[in-house]
């Protein structure tokens, strides 16, 4: 794939502990074009989230290579890798991971606030990013005063705030009702139709259904259908 983006050589990742080792992610070569949506299902232990902390350079490889525009990820000293992942990619978790003590626009300003960007910036694509997932009205609220599905709205909005190439998102309709889940499903959607790359670990057929690829992990090998 010519103009891809995130892409893999034969990838690696072994965990040790009470004598043994298990290659969690094993020999993975991919390629993720621009503007695409890819769905990494798969049950759990497969590997799903351990390939995605690797692409995203959460986590280092034991071998093999995870690059980000042909460059090799693990070959970046840690400020450059901290940097890299402030800037370029943005993330999705399960749970949200909200500071429940700030506002949905405080959460969503923060990743701009680490950057340095100044406070009527911050202000501004935070409210923008909150309208583009349709939670504009709901900017002052507190994640407990929020559903799940606005919660994970939020989640998006503060992945989508610093204009990441990449979003990475783990289960991101994992705790989310049917309907509710739709609705994360379409804003995924539409995010890669904009031209932003979004790659996911699910175990839900619907999100994996809506991608532009599904590539199945098991045993920590990559399969596609």
């Amino acid at each position: 794939m010519s103009d891809s983006i995130v892409s893999a050589s034969t990838l690696s990742r072994r965990f040790e502990g009470g004598g043994s080792e298990v290659w969690a992610v094993s020999n993975v070569n991919l390629e993720i074009g621009s503007g695409e949506l890819v769905a990494f299902t798969g049950r759990s232990g497969s590997g799903k989230t351990t390939l995605l902390n690797l692409l995203s350079g959460l986590d280092r490889p034991t071998s093999g290579a995870a690059l980000f525009r042909g460059q090799d990820l693990s070959r970046l000293p840690e400020r450059e890798l901290v940097e890299f992942r402030r800037r370029s990619i943005g993330f999705v978790f399960q749970s949200f991971g909200l500071m429940p003590l700030l506002s949905a626009q405080e959460n969503v300003e923060l990743p701009l606030h680490i950057i340095g960007v100044s406070w009527r910036e911050r202000r501004r694509r935070a409210q923008e990013a909150l309208a583009s997932v349709g939670l504009g009205p709901r900017a002052r609220h507190r994640p407990y005063e929020l559903s799940g599905g606005e919660q994970q709205r939020v989640s998006i909005a503060r992945a989508l705030v610093t204009g990441p190439e990449v979003v990475f998102a783990d289960e991101p309709t994992g705790e989310l009702d049917t309907t509710t889940a739709r609705s994360i499903i379409d804003i995924l959607r539409r995010i890669s139709a904009e031209g932003t790359t979004v790659i996911v670990a699910t175990h839900d057929l619907s999100l994996a259904a809506a991608a532009d690829r599904q590539l199945e992990m098991s045993d920590g090998l990559l399969k596609e259908p």
